[in-house]
């Protein structure tokens, strides 16, 4: 689908894209090949500045030994529904699809081994918190043989952002009364993350 101007973030919008990035955590990571392009999907770590993404690979990924020093693009896709004609009052519509996914470019480089255990470290930091871990995992609790040899299985990758390519459609473009029919609509058709969002954003419809 075309991105549309009237789908990018306003500045009112400015951290969604991070804060989605940081809430799903998972990514597609594509590149170019010898091979032809292929695509890896990756748990992924965020920078505290959000200049740079960290994720890992098995060694044996079709991307892993042509990724270093690679231009790369991760994409984060967030909650989608699609979007029934029906439910606009004008009857000169088509259905649709609302949708967020955030676009990421830039170069790939290989972490040190001491770079890839703090980004295991940091992920399973993040997520044990989230799930309400007590005591929460950690890898002291592995034996580190053990821990060593599985890491070796891995490779890490730092991504430097070199532009951000955020989609937000979420019926920005329509009135007032025909988004409330879609949230309605998309609600009932059980996206209730999507609905929630285009709720809490409320109708930014300049530019449509």
């Amino acid at each position: 689908m075309h991105p549309n101007s009237a789908f990018r973030p306003r500045p009112q919008q400015d951290d969604l894209a991070e804060l989605l990035v940081r809430e799903i955590g998972f990514a597609a990571i594509f590149a170019s090949t010898p091979d032809g392009p292929r695509v890896a999907h990756a748990p992924v770590v965020l920078s505290d500045d959000r200049s740079s993404l960290q994720f890992h690979l098995a060694r044996g990924n079709a991307l892993t030994r042509h990724l270093g020093g690679a231009s790369a693009l991760a994409v984060v896709q967030g909650p989608d529904a699609y979007v029934s004609a029906s439910w606009y009052a004008d009857p000169d519509q088509v259905p649709t699809w609302n949708y967020v996914a955030i676009e990421m470019e830039g170069t790939a480089r290989k972490l040190d081994d001491s770079e890839l255990i703090a980004q295991l470290d940091t992920l399973s930091a993040i997520h044990e918190a989230r799930i309400g871990a007590n005591p929460p995992w950690t890898r002291d609790k592995m034996n580190p043989a053990l821990f060593s040899k599985m890491t070796g299985a891995i490779t890490g990758f730092e991504m430097r952002i070199t532009a951000w390519r955020p989609t937000v459609k979420l019926s920005q473009n329509k009135s007032p009364e025909e988004r409330d029919r879609v949230i309605d609509g998309i609600k009932a058709g059980g996206h209730g993350a999507l609905a929630q969002l285009m709720h809490h954003l409320g109708g930014d419809r300049d530019g449509a």
